[in-house]
Formats: C-alpha cells, structure tokens, sequence
C-alpha cells in the first residue's frame, strides 16, 4: 500500500539534528529491524510520539523535541489489524515478543522474523504500538528504506530551519 500523511518522532533534543537518520535505531537492533540495519521510526499520531518517546515513564518525562514529517511511501504492509497481519503471514504474538530482554539474553528477538520475510519486498511496515500505556488507537510507521524515490519520500517539516545543524547546539 501507499502511505500519504503527516507522521511524528519525538526525539532526544541531542539528536534532533540528524532528523533522518535511522542510524540509532541500528546501533543495537530494536523491535523490527536487526542491529546495523538503520531504520525509521514514526507514530502515526503526536500522542503516539509522546507515548514511544516516553518509554512507560509519561509522569516523568524528559525533554523532547517533536518534529512532524510529511511522508510518501509506497510498498507499506498494514499489519496494524488482523486482516493485514493475516495476509502477510505475521501473528500479533510475533510483533509484541519482548525483543529487548531477548537482546539483553543475547537471543535474537522474534520480531525480527517480520523484518526477515518482509524486508525484500516491502519498504516498510505499520504496526500497533507496543509502548507501555499505548492506546489500541496509536499506530506506528517503521521504514527501512526511505528517500529512495519519488514515490518513497520522508520529509521532516521545519520550513523556518528551527532543528539545530549539529550537536553543538547543545554546547
């Protein structure tokens, strides 16, 4: 499918200047993409962002940077429902195994078998957020690969030039 709207990242201000970047989500691997693989992810909704970013800690929660991003990409699996999942072979379970205690055991993560039958094929999915105090609403676009075409293009809206350059803003 083609996904054609707004999405958000609520990011640590540290890095708000490499908005693009899938790069951290590579540095260890997280919940669909295996480590040294970069990919990007983006909540379908503001509150979405501010839920992931918060990591079950809302009451406590530390300073972010919330950019909006307009997105345009083909190649989409909707796994957000039952139907999607169904006709591309995934399980709800699959999706929600506690892929960073397996991390933490050094096992590979089960969620990353979405990653390993879809990945040729699709330039992303759109999953249900697996973040503590998600509500069922609250949907997450994850890509792994991004500006690539004219039909697969993530643009971080910011027409002032507000996000810093580097991380020397923070000096």
């Amino acid at each position: 499918m083609r996904l054609t709207q707004t999405c958000y990242r609520a990011h640590d201000p540290r890095w708000a200047f490499s908005p693009l970047s899938g790069e951290g989500a590579a540095i260890r691997g997280a919940r669909f993409n295996p480590k040294d693989v970069p990919a990007l992810y983006l909540a379908l909704s503001i509150d979405g962002a501010v839920t992931e970013a918060a990591q079950g800690f809302g009451h406590r929660l530390q300073p972010l940077t919330i950019c909006a991003y307009d997105v345009d990409c083909d190649g989409i699996a909707d796994l957000g429902g039952e139907t999607g999942r169904a006709a591309h072979g995934v399980t709800l379970e699959e999706m929600s195994a506690a892929w960073a205690s397996d991390l933490s055991e050094g096992k590979r993560p089960g969620s990353w078998g979405v990653y390993d039958r879809l990945h040729g094929a699709m330039n992303g999915i759109i999953v249900p957020s697996f973040a503590n105090g998600a509500r069922a609403e609250f949907h997450n676009l994850v890509l792994w690969r991004w500006n690539t075409g004219e039909t697969n293009a993530v643009t971080v809206i910011d027409p002032t030039g507000r996000l810093p350059k580097n991380q020397r803003s923070w000096e």
